[in-house]
């Protein structure tokens, strides 16, 4: 079985680390034969991945000089940026849809896809970041515009963070100082998530570190990554910059 996890730009010498928990919507052969049981419009919508968080992680990792690891396997099969121990990390029902292969599955199955899959790529990640002593975490996210009944979300951007503000009080800073961009604090959630990736690698070890999530819609295409991945860039650096960490 391939590795669970791509990483690019590994020698790139940058202090930011970039992670992209939710870059695919693959299902492995080995999980129910590469099928969730889900119709591909499901498996294409952001239940099963962040649309368009991978593409915009590599544009962000190229223009910032930062090595960047993207999961490649569905959030429906084990979600990594879920701790192991918590109820939603193989999700059942998710906005609207049940999936039919883990409606059934059991607290074996569960631990044989956190061994494959869930496990390799933190540990992966671990690595990466203990690579330098000074590394900074940029998580990148999508989200969806609107969930099945529920409101629609206004913000482009939101800037997550638990207690640790740091990075996330200057970025918040220099995202409201374009006109343009309507900023979430700590939407469209919380960023307090005990043992996601940023509880994981960020708050735990001590490490500056910050999750960014993007409105779906804005960066559907290549070229809307392009687009936000250069103008994000360099707000992303200056607010290290004010950060002084």
């Amino acid at each position: 079985m391939t590795a669970p996890f791509h990483i690019e730009g590994h020698e790139r010498a940058s202090r930011w680390l970039i992670t992209c928990d939710h870059a695919s919507n693959r299902v492995p052969d080995c999980v129910n034969g590469g099928n969730l049981g889900l119709p591909d419009e499901d498996m294409n919508r952001h239940i099963a991945y962040d649309i368009g968080a991978a593409g915009l992680s590599r544009v962000l990792a190229r223009e910032m000089g930062a090595p960047v690891i993207l999961s490649d396997f569905s959030r429906l099969v084990i979600d990594p940026n879920r701790g192991e121990y918590d109820p939603t990390v193989l999700m059942k029902l998710y906005d609207g849809s049940i999936i039919p292969a883990n409606r059934g599955a059991d607290a074996a199955e569960q631990e044989r896809r956190l061994d494959a899959f869930h496990r390799p790529y933190h540990d992966a990640l671990t690595e990466l970041a203990a690579l330098r002593d000074d590394t900074v975490l940029l998580a990148v996210h999508s989200f969806t515009p609107q969930f099945k009944g529920r409101e629609m979300r206004p913000w482009h951007v939101g800037v997550l963070y638990a207690e640790d503000d740091r990075l996330a009080a200057p970025l918040l800073e220099r995202l409201r100082a374009e006109a343009d961009i309507y900023v979430g604090d700590n939407e469209p959630y919380s960023g307090h998530l005990p043992g996601d990736s940023m509880d994981r690698h960020g708050v735990e070890p001590g490490r500056p570190h910050v999750l960014i999530e993007l409105r779906n819609d804005l960066i559907a295409t290549p070229e809307q990554q392009e687009h936000w991945g250069q103008r994000l860039a360099p707000i992303l650096d200056g607010a290290l910059t004010d950060a002084g960490c």
